[in-house]
């Protein structure tokens, strides 16, 4: 028989647009996702509305097939000047779909402009024509199984966000005071990595205990770095730099000794630990904080609702002050400021000051800022937050300005 290899039908590609998430779990574990009352009223809100032409990217293609590799993001910076406005560019369709977490490679959209505006459809093939550049092909009935979640698009690569998830922590210089710590490795050595065995114990009276209903993991940090603020110079936080993890083999308890004169000494046996994974080389004095639950994470980009304004503290992993496209900085804005996971925040570049020669006055001017590019935050804290670097023109320095995009 014949069949037409077609895109998924039946996918609305609007909705997921509208709420464009990624999630760091399992494309199945995505799927299961449900769809909040807020998302569903942002999606009718927009629905059909479509942005006006001038929001088009000047090569917006009137026909694109989405290919493996995709992302929301680059598709969406594919057709629209400002990708975070997506929503209003695809058209909605709650009918069609009862979970927005699905968009796969294969699927054609269609571009349609019309009264000033433009909006973004899926070719479903409804009307029983072919696409032209879809492919006839002959086979033989038989069963496939193919399950739907494993090609599922991100908003953006996981790969690219994923690690900072689990490696850098800010915390207070009191909680890291109190985490449990590495005091020694076997055969006086100074450096562990993976398959090494070391020793551990508590801090201020609480012991490292294996309660052996439940494996414990831990992660491995390093020394802790003060996050100051570029503007007040105030230490916002402290950042623990991720070394590895580590598995309780056995609990810290205490071992009593009697010597030949009958004097009974009490002696801390540290717990055992086991050297699971390890970044860089760990050390004596590395510290343990508990494996957090594994948490399903997802990402709506969205400008900020009003006005905001911050800096860029530091990049993470590096010694320099410059970074690049795909690299994470640390803001200094948090939850406290109204920073939430998936905002969008425009990079500015310092506008210089140089002296007007041709004004006999000789005034210092200082020239406006320009807009650099756009990063989004993925991982908040009280008063700092982690933000991927989505698009630059020119290097980011610490200190630079951050602004709604809009």
């Amino acid at each position: 028989m014949t069949i037409y290899l077609m895109a998924k039908t039946k996918v609305a590609i609007a909705t997921l647009a509208a709420f464009a998430s990624v999630t760091l779990l399992s494309a199945a574990s995505a799927q299961d996702l449900p769809v909040t009352t807020a998302q569903k009223a942002t999606a009718n809100a927009v629905a059909q509305k479509g942005v006006p032409l001038s929001e088009l990217a000047a090569d917006a293609p009137d026909r694109y097939t989405v290919k493996s590799g995709d992302t929301l993001w680059a598709i969406s910076k594919l057709y629209l000047k400002t990708p975070w406005r997506w929503p209003e560019l695809w058209g909605m369709n709650l009918q069609q779909i009862k979970n927005p977490h699905r968009i796969y490679p294969g699927q054609v959209l269609v571009l349609e402009r019309s009264n000033g505006r433009a909006t973004l459809r899926m070719e479903d093939g409804s009307d029983g024509t072919v696409p032209a550049d879809l492919t006839t092909v002959r086979v033989s009935p038989k069963t496939r199984l193919e399950p739907l979640t494993d090609g599922a698009l991100p908003t953006l690569r996981p790969s690219v966000i994923e690690p900072f998830l689990a490696e850098p922590i800010i915390i207070d210089a009191a909680e890291f005071a109190a985490a449990a710590r590495i005091v020694s490795a076997q055969e006086g050595r100074v450096l562990l990595t993976r398959g090494d065995r070391a020793y551990a114990r508590g801090q201020n009276g609480s012991p490292l205990l294996d309660d052996q209903a439940k494996e414990k993991i831990y992660r491995v940090f390093r020394t802790v770095t003060p996050l100051k603020d570029p503007e007040s110079g105030k230490v916002l936080g402290y950042e623990a730099v991720y070394a590895g993890k580590a598995k309780l083999m056995s609990s810290e308890t205490t071992s009593e000794e009697t010597d030949s004169d009958g004097k009974v000494s009490a002696a801390i046996v540290p717990a055992r630990i086991d050297i699971i994974s390890a970044k860089e080389e760990i050390r004596v004095g590395d510290r343990l904080l508990p494996e957090p639950p594994r948490q399903v994470r997802t990402y709506t980009p969205h400008a900020p609702q009003g006005a905001l304004s911050g800096r860029i503290v530091s990049v993470y992993g590096s010694a320099v002050e410059n970074a690049a496209q795909n690299q994470v900085v640390v803001i200094n804005k948090g939850t406290a400021d109204g920073v939430d996971a998936g905002m969008v925040l425009a990079i500015l570049k310092n506008g210089g000051r140089i002296i007007d020669k041709q004004d006999e006055n000789r005034p210092l001017l200082k020239l406006p800022d320009e807009r650099n590019g756009l990063m989004m935050v993925f991982r908040t804290f009280d008063r700092l937050s982690y933000a991927l670097i989505l698009d630059i023109t020119d290097g980011v320095r610490v200190g630079d300005w951050l602004a709604s995009p809009r």
